[in-house]
């Protein structure tokens, strides 16, 4: 038998039931700027562009505001115009980058809605490929993902300027 081999769940895993540090992830990690120790990609005046740690598939983005907050009412104009914008350039990059067929965009906003980090909103950026889910999510419980996380982010950061 084949195994499968996804490291970066593990870590995701055991992290799961430990404590939260105090502050904010999104709040933090842009303040180092864009490296590939962040997965930061681009820092704007108003939002940012990060990968996924944890992926549902290669290239998952987040667009994310730089001011912290969990509501959506309270966006100002200026976030949701570069926020929109931002998501269309990723739409853009990942059709150009890793020839995806489909997108699944979209927030998850607390914790019914399944939100992971529900104190800071942002976007999924998901891209999606005919063909690309099979038995493995419901047999294993496991997602395949073809290339590693830090090969994502070196091909993806050359297209955020």
């Amino acid at each position: 038998m084949k195994q499968l081999w996804a490291p970066w769940r593990m870590e995701f895993i055991k992290k799961s039931h430990l404590k939260k540090k105090s502050g904010c992830i999104f709040c933090d990690l842009p303040k180092k700027g864009p490296t590939a120790k962040t997965l930061v990609l681009y820092k704007g005046e108003n939002a940012f562009v990060i990968l996924n740690r944890y992926p549902y598939s290669n290239g998952h983005l987040m667009v994310v505001p730089n001011r912290h907050t969990n509501d959506f009412t309270k966006l100002k104009a200026a976030e949701h115009r570069e926020m929109g914008e931002l998501v269309g350039k990723c739409i853009e990059i990942l059709k150009i980058e890793m020839k995806a067929q489909g997108y699944n965009v979209g927030m998850n906003l607390g914790d019914v809605a399944g939100a992971g980090i529900k104190e800071h909103l942002h976007y999924h950026v998901v891209p999606r490929w005919k063909g690309d889910t099979n038995f493995m999510p419901i047999m294993a419980g496991a997602r395949v993902l073809p290339e590693a996380l830090d090969a994502s982010y070196h091909k993806l950061k050359k297209y955020f300027k």
